[in-house]
């Protein structure tokens, strides 16, 4: 997870970094992976918690595992053109959870040569064994904008470990448009539960129920029906000043919609891509999705209300949730040190909500006719923790796809049919249709390596051929959605679906485009070469 351009400065804009950082400009980061006793919602993730949480049926095994000792982890901050290296130290030591871990930076792209260092176990690497290290060097190229971190492994992130990646354009030609981009204008939300993975997981296998969330959390803190007050998290401004909020649906399920009492609030960003700028109330983000916006603090002093209610799932099936409890505060200078005094909302009842279709590129690239069309339809077993995409449910391999790719693997015979590997020619433009469905979920899914453009969004019947938005997460789903991308940076890309469960339950695709040439490219480290003979030997309770 490739029609001609006459310009080579079109066909730039269009494809993911080449590779072409100077090396002494590097950023180097190193995350240590932990287990960490923590209560972001104010229950305490312990192998002695007090409680259990309200959903679960199986015993409660409920440390955390997190980047650096942190939920979310910490951030990691680049410029334009630098290259990435992040070291990634193995240091989970927790029997009752997953010991092995996988990094993914959503939305960074990843050229050809690089694939092997894309992330995606089974598809670009094998997962780094607990003890072990691995160092990710991602060169950046021209890509700016917001992107976040999170294991890719199973669903291990549901654990904690996610954070936010902000790639900084010092000459942002939106630049005019905000006063304040900096780690205080990060808004992170996500899905936590009071239980971990492994016992979730297996409650979900035995049932074909998602697990249903305990709380939702901005920036690290949540609260819960009938739990403690935890303290809110609070976003600082100063009146007349202009504010580039980055927002990061960190989701492994939930939708989030998002609003700020009394503010509107300007898109200029989705997905690490710039947009004309759109003024909307109502911001709804499904799992994975990003949107920087501008809100400018025109209000009089005091504080307001950040709205983040979410849905995923029934909330019958977890009494702990109450949606309106999601939330953190906006807080202008001179403002007291207290929570807002007007009521707790799910947002304005009459506000303009973003639609997705409505979204333009800040810089149009028309998306070129398609070369390829491929049709992917999305069922469920019923009852069964089951999902098929044209009736395969996706299982990762044991050999990675990029290790057959370079041992020599070319064609669709070489994969197993469970791989749901589809061959794509070099340079062309490929269509992908989501059919109209009955499925009430909005599925986002997710390309990796890459972005498209969103020729039908499922918020609208318009196709949109002339100037649709370019996003890496999609929804799929009700009355269909139509995407294109070009297979210039062509590599194993896995294709799925961002409700982590559903990956989890087979709901993935990996777009292998030149295979051939790939193999070619490509010069994996000694690094990455042990990464899955060491995986091989561990017995099956540290993989």
């Amino acid at each position: 997870m490739h029609f001609f351009l006459a310009s080579t400065a079109v066909s730039a804009l269009l494809s993911p970094a080449l590779g072409l950082a100077i090396e002494s400009n590097v950023k180097s980061v190193t995350l240590d992976i932990v287990n960490k006793d923590l209560a972001p919602d104010g229950f305490l993730r312990s192998k002695i918690s007090p409680f259990m949480s309200s959903f679960a049926t199986y015993p409660v095994l409920v440390g955390t595992i997190v980047a650096n000792g942190t939920y979310p982890g910490p951030p990691i901050f680049a410029t334009k053109g630098q290259t990435l290296r992040v070291t990634v130290n193995n240091k989970l030591t927790d029997p009752t959870m997953r010991r092995s871990t996988s990094m993914d930076f959503d939305g960074v792209f990843v050229s050809s040569a690089d694939a092997f260092d894309e992330g995606t176990p089974f598809v670009t690497a094998c997962p780094i064994a607990p003890g072990g290290s691995y160092t990710y060097t991602l060169p950046l190229g021209s890509q700016t904008g917001t992107f976040w971190y999170h294991s890719q492994l199973s669903v291990q992130y549901v654990d904690g470990l996610r954070g936010p990646l902000i790639i900084y354009d010092p000459k942002d030609p939106l630049r005019h448009f905000y006063d304040v981009d900096d780690e205080s204008t990060i808004i992170q939300v996500g899905d936590w539960w009071q239980n971990s993975t492994l016992p979730l997981l297996a409650g979900y296998e035995a049932t074909g129920i998602v697990p249903v969330s305990d709380s939702g959390t901005v920036n690290g803190a949540g609260r819960f029906q009938g739990g403690p007050a935890v303290p809110f998290s609070v976003t600082h401004v100063v009146s007349g000043k202009r504010y580039r909020l980055r927002i990061i649906n960190q989701s492994a399920r939930n939708v989030f919609t998002m609003s700020i009492d009394k503010h509107s609030l300007t898109v200029i960003e989705a997905d690490g891509v710039a947009t004309q700028p759109h003024t909307v109330d109502v911001l709804e983000m499904l799992a994975g999705q990003r949107y920087s916006v501008v809100l400018t603090a025109n209000q009089p002093v005091a504080n307001y209300w950040i709205n983040a209610p979410f849905v995923g799932g029934l909330p019958s099936r977890n009494l702990h949730q109450n949606a309106t409890l999601s939330r953190a505060i906006l807080r202008y200078r001179g403002a007291p040190d207290a929570e807002p005094t007007t009521p707790m909302t799910l947002g304005p009842a009459d506000g303009v909500s973003l639609l997705e279709a409505d979204l333009r590129p800040l810089f149009n690239i028309a998306p070129p006719e398609p070369d390829v069309n491929i049709t992917l339809d999305l069922v469920v077993t019923a009852g069964k923790a089951i999902w098929n995409v044209n009736g395969i449910s996706y299982l990762p391999p044991k050999v990675p796809t990029l290790s057959k790719v370079l041992a020599g693997a070319t064609t669709a015979a070489s994969f197993n049919e469970t791989e749901n590997t589809f061959i794509l020619p070099a340079d062309k433009t490929i269509q992908i249709i989501f059919p109209p469905t009955d499925d009430d979920d909005a599925h986002p899914f997710h390309l990796h390596g890459n972005n498209f453009w969103v020729i039908k969004s499922m918020t609208s019947n318009v196709t949109n051929t002339v100037n649709p938005i370019r996003r890496d997460v999609a929804g799929v789903g009700g009355s269909g959605t139509t995407i294109r991308f070009r297979t210039d940076n062509f590599g194993p890309w896995m294709f799925h679906c961002h409700i982590f469960w559903h990956l989890q339950a087979g709901l993935a695709t990996v777009m292998l485009s030149d295979p051939a040439d790939l193999g070619r490219i490509v010069r994996p480290t000694e690094q990455w070469k042990e990464l899955c003979p060491t995986y091989d030997a561990l017995p099956a309770e540290l993989q």
